[in-house]
C-alpha cells in the first residue's frame, strides 16, 4: 500500500519518488525528537540507544530495499569488532580506514550510474566518516593528554564503547541519512542528559529548532521552484551549446545558486532535528546565552554574502569539512608541507564522494582557485595602495565585481561534480572555452609580477660606514 501512495505523492509534486522519501524521512526526525523529549528523556541509556537505533533503521528501510539496510549493519558490527579485538592501536585505525573506504567504494562501483541517484551509498558515505572517526577518537583516548591537541581532547574516548552505543550513534535519526557529522562523545553526552541548557531537563530549544526548520523550508521552496527551471541536464542540450558565451556563464552562476539549496535545505532541516533533541547544544556564550550551533552544517548569512571562495567553503558542509580537517589534514602534519597536506585532503574528499572523474576535476579546480585567492588576498593585504582602495568608498563597486566573479567561478568546478562523467563535463567546459582554468592559470602567472608592482620592497639594513 505504501508504494502506490508514495508514487502518487511523487507524481503530484513532480519529483522522483526516492527524493520524496528522503525529504519525508528528514522531516520525520521532528516527531522522533519530540518522542525522545517527552517520553524518553529520563529513561535509561539502554532505552534511548534502542530508540535511536530502531528509529534510524526504520528510516533506512523506508528509503531502501530491505537487504540494502544490511550494508550499514554489517559495517557497524565489523567496526565494533575491530575496536574490541585490535584495541587502541595504529593497526585498528588503518584497518578501519581501509575496510570502511573499500566497502564504500565497492558500493559506488556496483551501484554507479551516470545520474544522481538516491541509494544506500548516500547515507553510507556519512556512516563511513562516522566509523573512521570513531576509530581515531578511540585511538586518541589511549594517548597521554600531553600528546593530543585541545581539539582531539574534546572527542577522545576514554573507554571502549559498547555495541549498543555504536548502533545508537550510527543510526541516530538526526544524522543518519544526510549528516551532520558529530562525535560519539557528544552523542553520549546527549544520552546522559548533559546536552541541555537546563541541567537534567529537556533543552529549551523548540524555538531555535523551529527557526532552522522554517529557514530550511524556505530554501527547499527556492530549490523546488528553481531546480526544474535550471537543471544540470540542460548543459548537455544542443540549445545550451547554441547560446553565446556570456549566456552560458550567467546560466552557470544562476544554476549553482539555485541548486546548492538542495543541500542547504536538507542540512537546515536536520540541524533543527538535532537542536530539538539537544545534540545541537554548544554551551553558553560570554553573555550566558545558550548556543545551538554544534550541528550547524551551513552558515546561511556568510554563504549568501561572502565574496570569497574560502568564505563559501567555510560556510558550506561545515561539519564534514571540520571532520576532514581534524582527521585527515591535521594528521598529515608529518609530511612537513601544508600544500601537500591540502592536496591529499582534497584527493580524499574526491574519492569519498565517488568514483566518477567529475569529483576529481571539481576538487582539483577548487584547489587551484583557493590557492590563487590566498595569493590575491596576500597581495591586497601587503599593498598600501590596494588596501586603501579596498577600504575606500569604492569598495561597494569592488564587492559587486568580486561577488560576480566569485559566484561565476564557484559554479565552474561544480559542473563536473554534478555531471559526473568525462564525456559530459568535457563537453560543457569546451563550450565555455575552459574559461575557469584559463582565468586562474593566468592569475597564478601574473600575481607574482603584480606583487612586484604594488608591494613596496622592504628596505634592507644600511651598511655601517667604517
Amino acid at each position: 500500500m505504501a508504494a502506490p501512495f508514495m508514487e502518487k505523492i511523487a507524481e503530484y509534486f513532480g519529483s522522483p519518488e526516492p527524493a520524496i522519501r528522503l525529504i519525508l524521512s528528514v522531516l520525520l526526525g521532528y516527531p522522533f525528537a519530540l518522542v525522545y523529549r517527552c517520553f524518553l528523556f529520563h529513561q535509561s541509556a539502554t532505552v534511548v540507544h534502542l530508540f535511536h537505533t530502531f528509529s534510524g533503521l526504520a528510516l533506512a528501510m523506508f528509503n531502501f530495499a530491505g537487504y540494502q539496510v544490511g550494508h550499514s549493519f554489517l559495517c557497524i558490527i565489523i567496526q565494533f569488532l575491530m575496536l574490541r579485538l585490535m584495541g587502541r592501536t595504529v593497526t585498528c585505525v588503518l584497518s578501519s580506514f581501509i575496510f570502511q573506504m573499500i566497502y564504500l567504494l565497492m558500493g559506488y562501483y556496483y551501484t554507479a550510474t551516470d545520474e544522481y541517484d538516491i541509494k544506500w551509498t548516500m547515507p553510507h558515505c556519512v556512516l563511513t566518516l562516522k566509523l573512521i572517526g570513531l576509530a581515531l577518537d578511540y585511538y586518541d583516548g589511549g594517548k597521554e593528554q600531553s600528546q593530543i591537541t585541545a581539539e582531539q581532547k574534546k572527542s577522545a574516548l576514554s573507554s571502549t564503547p559498547s555495541l549498543l552505543e555504536i548502533f545508537g550513534f550510527s543510526y541516530f535519526y538526526g544524522g543518519f541519512l544526510v549528516g551532520p557529522q558529530f562525535t560519539l562523545r557528544n552523542y553520549l553526552l546527549l544520552v546522559s542528559r548533559q546536552m541541555s541548557d537546563i541541567p537534567g531537563q529537556p533543552p529549551n530549544s523548540v524555538i531555535p529548532a523551529m527557526k532552522r526548520f522554517g529557514l530550511g523550508l524556505i530554501t527547499l521552496s527556492i530549490f523546488a521552484m528553481g531546480g526544474p527551471v535550471y537543471p544540470a541536464s540542460y548543459y548537455l542540450t544542443d540549445e545550451f551549446g547554441a547560446h553565446p558565451f556570456w549566456y552560458k556563464c550567467v546560466y552557470i552562476l544562476v544554476w549553482v545558486k539555485v541548486n546548492l539549496y538542495k543541500y542547504i535545505s536538507c542540512w537546515l532541516i536536520t540541524e533543527g532535528v538535532c537542536i530539538l533533541s539537544g545534540l545541537g547544544y554548544n554551551g553558553k556564550n560570554e553573555k550566558g546565552e545558550p548556543q545551538w550551533d554544534a550541528c550547524a552544517n551551513v552558515r546561511v548569512w556568510l554563504f549568501e554574502t561572502t565574496p570569497l571562495f574560502t568564505g563559501t567553503i567555510n560556510s558550506f558542509n561545515i561539519n564534514t569539512n571540520a571532520w576532514v580537517a581534524r582527521h585527515v589534514f591535521k594528521r598529515l602534519k608529518f609530511l612537513g608541507n601544508k600544500l601537500l597536506s591540502q592536496m591529499f585532503t582534497l584527493l580524499f574528499l574526491a574519492v569519498w564522494h565517488g568514483l566518477h572523474s567529475g569529483y576529481l576535476i571539481c576538487f582539483s579546480v577548487e584547489f587551484i582557485i583557493v590557492n590563487v585567492e590566498k595569493q590575491a588576498q596576500a597581495l591586497v593585504r601587503d599593498s598600501p595602495l590596494l588596501t586603501s582602495i579596498a577600504q575606500s568608498h569604492l569598495y561597494p563597486l569592488v564587492y559587486v565585481v568580486q561577488q560576480f566573479i566569485h559566484w561565476l567561478f564557484m559554479g565552474y568546478p561544480l559542473v563536473p561534480f554534478c555531471l559526473f562523467t568525462y564525456d559530459k563535463w568535457l563537453k560543457v567546459y569546451s563550450s565555455i572555452y575552459f574559461c575557469g582554468h584559463i582565468f586562474f592559470f593566468v592569475a597564478f602567472l601574473i600575481l607574482p609580477y603584480l606583487r612586484k608592482v604594488f608591494v613596496p620592497r622592504k628596505k634592507g639594513s644600511e651598511k655601517k660606514e667604517d
